[in-house]
């Protein structure tokens, strides 16, 4: 199969391991990847802050990059993007009353999947250690993202993977179903709420006694991981990806190895909008 890598913003701009080991997962099940170059931004924030004319164009861009690569199915290592993807695209173009580019939107985003969707409705990996070589031996916790849940609705698919990585223990989240309050420009806008949310968050993630939060969208675990470090909390963050394509022989870094020093940026967005 043909799949074409939908990188997102920050996991391009911040987090490229995550995008390398979503190629790694999938060449190693015997698919190639291909990359549009023409991507960019897919246009959530605007349209989740109300830019809905600026965000227009930057839709109509996503849609002509995908539509001018050959492959089979589009997969990107965030819930949120490809929630906007699939859902926010059309909506949009139908109010604006542009029906070319509501069906052109339609058509891209019915050809794209989350990471753990593409794995297990498409590819039919159900067992990552024997199917993948995943071998991940640390304790770790696990949130599940807000557009995860709510506009994909997928349900237990990440979760179910890491449960078959080869010496992992899942410990259960706390009030997993809450948000971390990250939300884009929600936590610049209202940042005082934000940082409440991301307290209660970590909180729980600290009740846990894992080593390590990992969790399927970038935004979040940055937030997550910046709030972490600036409490001086020995936890880690790392995106479920990379967990994923972790193998014996090529492992991904153990939680010591990827702690932040306290008051680094990531995750300090709404901490610096206080300011």
């Amino acid at each position: 199969m043909k799949i074409a890598l939908f990188a997102t913003c920050i996991v391009d701009a911040m987090y490229p391991s995550t995008a390398r080991a979503t190629v790694s997962i999938l060449e190693r099940l015997g698919h190639q990847v291909v990359f549009p170059a023409g991507q960019g931004c897919c246009g959530q924030m605007h349209l989740n802050s109300g830019y809905f004319p600026e965000a227009v164009p930057v839709i109509r861009n996503h849609v002509e990059a995908f539509e001018a690569e050959d492959y089979d199915v589009a997969v990107a290592p965030s819930g949120s993007c490809v929630a906007s993807v699939k859902h926010q695209h059309a909506m949009l173009a139908r109010a604006i009353g542009d029906k070319d580019l509501e069906a052109r939107a339609t058509a891209v985003g019915a050809r794209t999947y989350e990471l753990s969707a593409l794995l297990t409705d498409v590819l039919g990996v159900t067992d990552a250690a024997a199917q993948l070589g995943s071998w991940y031996p640390h304790r770790i916790t696990y949130h599940p993202s807000c557009h995860g849940m709510r506009l994909l609705r997928l349900g237990d698919r990440q979760a179910n993977l890491l449960r078959t990585v080869e010496g992992l223990e899942l410990e259960p989240l706390p009030q997993a179903d809450q948000c971390c309050g990250f939300g884009g420009t929600f936590s610049l806008k209202n940042a005082d709420v934000s940082s409440a949310m991301l307290a209660d968050k970590d909180a729980n993630i600290e009740a846990t006694g894992a080593q390590l939060c990992t969790g399927g969208d970038a935004s979040c675990l940055m937030h997550i991981g910046g709030g972490l470090s600036r409490e001086g909390s020995s936890i880690a963050t790392l995106h479920f990806a990379e967990i994923l394509a972790s193998t014996r022989e090529d492992p991904a870094p153990a939680p010591d190895a990827l702690r932040k020093p306290a008051g680094s940026t990531a995750g300090s967005i709404a901490e610096r909008a206080r300011r």
